[in-house]
C-alpha cells in the first residue's frame, strides 16, 4: 500500500509542474485521495461486500468530486488531475501511467450488464471534458483532446479530438507506433503539429469555394469580351472572415 502511495506522489510531482513537495501532494491533491479510497472500496467490493464498498465509494465523492465506481479496475501510476467532475463506471479498466483530467466520464452506453465501460491501456491521456462512452478499447499511448466525444476504438498512439472524436491530421503509422512506444507525457492530449480533421476539412472547403468564385469571374470576363451576356455576379464568398471562425 505504501509502495503504490509512494508511486503515486513521484507521479504527481512527475506530471504536474505545480506540485512543490511529497507533503503537498499528499494533502492538497485530490487525486491521490481518490485513489487511496478507491482501493479500499476495491478491496470491499472484490470480497463481496457492495454495499459497503459503494458507500466507501460515495464518501470518496463527497470529498473529492470524483465518483469511481467500486468494480473498476485501476493501474498503477494513475494520475487523475484537478479531477471535479470525473466519473469512472464500473467495467472501466484504467491502465499503468494514464492520466485523467477533470470533467472526463468513462461511462456506458447500454444498460445490459457485462462490459458497458471503456479500456484504457497504459500511456493513455484522456484531457478535460473529455466523454469515452462504450466497452471499447483506447489504445496505449493514445490521447482524447478536451470535451471530445469517443464512441470507439482508438488506436494506439492516435490523438482524437471532437465529437465524436476522429483522430487529427498528420499522424503517420510511424509516429504513432514511436508516441505508444515512448509513453512520453502529453499535458491535456495536445500533440504539436497536428490539426484538427474537422477543421482542416472546411478549410479545404473554403479554399475550394473561394477558387470557384475566381474561375467563375474569368469565365464571365471571357463572355463579355467575346461579346455575350454574362449572367450577373453572384455575392462573393468572405473566404477570409470563414477562415477566422474555423479558427
Amino acid at each position: 500500500m505504501f509502495e503504490r502511495l509512494k508511486d503515486d506522489i513521484a507521479t504527481v510531482l512527475d506530471r504536474d509542474p505545480a506540485a512543490r513537495s511529497a507533503l503537498e501532494v499528499l494533502l492538497c491533491y485530490p487525486g491521490i485521495h481518490a485513489s487511496l479510497f478507491h482501493r479500499a472500496s476495491h478491496g470491499l467490493w472484490r470480497r463481496g461486500f457492495l454495499t459497503a464498498a459503494r458507500f466507501v465509494s460515495h464518501l470518496s465523492r463527497m470529498f473529492t468530486g470524483i465518483e469511481i465506481h467500486p468494480g473498476a479496475i485501476i493501474g498503477r501510476r494513475v494520475f487523475i488531475d484537478h479531477g471535479m467532475g470525473v466519473v469512472i463506471g464500473e467495467t472501466s479498466e484504467i491502465g499503468d501511467n494514464c492520466t485523467i483530467y477533470q470533467g472526463v466520464t468513462l461511462g456506458g452506453t447500454s444498460l445490459h450488464p457485462g462490459k458497458r465501460h471503456p479500456t484504457l491501456q497504459p500511456g493513455v491521456v484522456v484531457a478535460a471534458g473529455a466523454k469515452v462512452l462504450g466497452g471499447f478499447t483506447v489504445g496505449a499511448g493514445a490521447r482524447v483532446g478536451s470535451n471530445s466525444v469517443v464512441l470507439k476504438e482508438v488506436p494506439a498512439g492516435v490523438t482524437v479530438v471532437g465529437s465524436p472524436a476522429r483522430p487529427v491530421e498528420g499522424q503517420s503509422a510511424e509516429k504513432r507506433e514511436t508516441q505508444a512506444r515512448s509513453g512520453r507525457f502529453a499535458a491535456y492530449g495536445l500533440t504539436a503539429g497536428v490539426d484538427d480533421p474537422l477543421a482542416k476539412v472546411l478549410q479545404e472547403l473554403i479554399d475550394h469555394i473561394a477558387e470557384q468564385d475566381h474561375r467563375i469571374d474569368e469565365l464571365c470576363a471571357e463572355l463579355a469580351r467575346c461579346g455575350m451576356r454574362a449572367p450577373g455576379a453572384c455575392k462573393p464568398i468572405d473566404a477570409e472572415k470563414l477562415s477566422k471562425l474555423v479558427e
